[in-house]
């Protein structure tokens, strides 16, 4: 005789609870989140006010405001900021020394400040100075707050909370855009660098309000004068270049220069693109202008679906496979986007809408924030993120100088950035030399 079952006789299943966050990691979530999104505000505000800018400050510096200069100036000075982004690989060390947060609060007030003072500008040179300098700052924030949210979330939210971060960065790409949209619009480019200085309220709230990481804290030793790391027998730098670390880190370094070079040819020459086609479709400066903005908000909204949908997908697959589906959206439409679209009649909205899903695979820095810090024990990882991050950066550089060229050579935009698609296929062959974490609680 087959037994019965009532409702109370088989209770469901339950799935099992995520570990609440506490408030210390909420506010340090959202500290670590809001520098995040005004460094993604502060790098695309640049990307927004490079015509404008450079029509000005061009003749100021002794050189014709043609297009073709505008372009080359534009891409040389990206390299400089680029590689204001790659020599931030200093903060690393000095993280892993003297804790996170109060690293992670200097970093937002350098960018912060330096982008300010970009409204003062009054040459090319200035600009490039001042650009240089938040790029230093901007460039270590990813890593620290990258590096905070890890150790500080419980491990079985410590995967969302990477998407969660990168989100930020785009979020900072559509506060940008309406920035220009409504302050850019009205009152120019000055203004919107000014904007740029707001941060420095965030880095004073991270540098008060957030606590350190116990993971941290953990690996330092107390002192009269404080905490600091106790000195490791190997220095963090050369320890990720030797040994069981060699090969991961050159890895690492090679995968994160790809989406780098993909991430600037892609997402930072969009508004340069819509202006172009916005003004060949009869709109004026300011209307194209605010095209522009509009664009990027598209972009970005379809690169915060894509953080979201990254670490389920991370779960579900794996960290390498997950990496060749994004690296292989980024390639194709990248290269649809600007070696096909770009030039067909009446280009603008569907060049527009297919910047949401360049967005959208442009989530792919969110496995990096969630891949980077499994790789690495406490006391090297934000000396391994720093420096993995700024590799990439330093070779964007020579990609950018590259593109500005061939703008100049082909007098157009299209396709110098179409072509840029191909190193995805270099990311492509590299990613199975990566280690895969899949279901491994974050090193010690």
């Amino acid at each position: 005789m087959r037994p019965t079952h009532s409702p109370s006789a088989s209770p469901a299943i339950a799935r099992p609870r995520k570990t609440p966050l506490n408030r210390a990691q909420i506010i340090g979530f959202w500290g670590a989140w809001a520098g995040w999104t005004l460094d993604g505000m502060d790098s695309f505000i640049y990307a927004l006010v490079l015509a404008p800018a450079l029509t000005e400050l061009l003749p100021r510096s002794g050189y014709a405001a043609t297009p073709g200069n505008i372009g080359l100036a534009g891409s040389i000075l990206f390299a400089t900021f680029l590689v204001g982004w790659g020599c931030s690989f200093i903060w690393g060390p000095i993280a892993d020394r003297y804790g996170r947060t109060r690293v992670l609060a200097a970093t937002i007030f350098m960018f912060a400040i330096f982008t300010g003072l970009a409204a003062t500008a009054h040459s090319v040179w200035s600009l490039g100075v001042y650009r240089f300098l938040a790029g230093v700052g901007i460039g270590g924030e990813w890593a620290l707050a990258g590096t905070y949210v890890a150790e500080s979330w419980p491990e079985d939210r410590r995967k969302m909370g990477a998407g969660y971060l990168q989100t930020g960065y785009y979020a900072g790409f559509f506060l940008a855009g309406v920035l220009n949209y409504t302050i850019g619009a009205a009152f120019g480019w000055r203004m919107m660098f000014l904007c740029g200085a707001v941060p420095v309220v965030c880095s004073i709230m991270v540098l008060l309000r957030v606590k350190e990481t116990a993971k941290w804290q953990s690996s330092v030793h107390r002192t009269d004068a404080g905490a600091v790391a106790a000195p490791p027998v190997v220095p963090p730098l050369r320890a990720i270049l030797s040994g069981a670390y060699r090969r991961r880190t050159v890895v690492a370094a090679v995968l994160l220069t790809v989406a780098v070079v993909g991430l600037w040819a892609g997402a930072v020459y969009e508004p340069s693109a819509v202006i172009q086609l916005a003004l060949k479709a009869g709109y004026t400066k300011v209307g194209a202008s605010r095209a522009a903005s509009l664009a990027t908000g598209v972009l970005s909204i379809g690169t915060i679906l894509g953080c979201l949908a990254l670490p389920p997908m991370a779960e579900a697959l794996g960290r390498r496979k997950t990496l060749a589906v994004y690296f292989i959206g980024m390639a194709a439409t990248i290269w649809v986007t600007f070696g096909w679209v770009f030039y067909a009649p009446n280009a603008l909205v569907p060049f527009v809408a297919c910047l949401f899903v360049l967005g959208f695979f442009g989530g792919n820095f969110a496995l990096f924030s969630l891949w980077l810090p499994e790789q690495y024990e406490t006391r090297v990882r934000a000396t391994a993120f720093a420096f993995c991050t700024s590799i990439g950066r330093f070779i964007g550089a020579g990609i950018n100088f590259l593109i500005g060229g061939l703008v100049l050579h082909f007098g157009t935009l299209g396709l110098p950035v179409a072509l840029t698609s191909i190193v995805f296929l270099v990311g492509l062959a590299v990613i199975p030399l990566a280690p895969e974490t899949k279901g491994m609680p974050l090193p010690d």
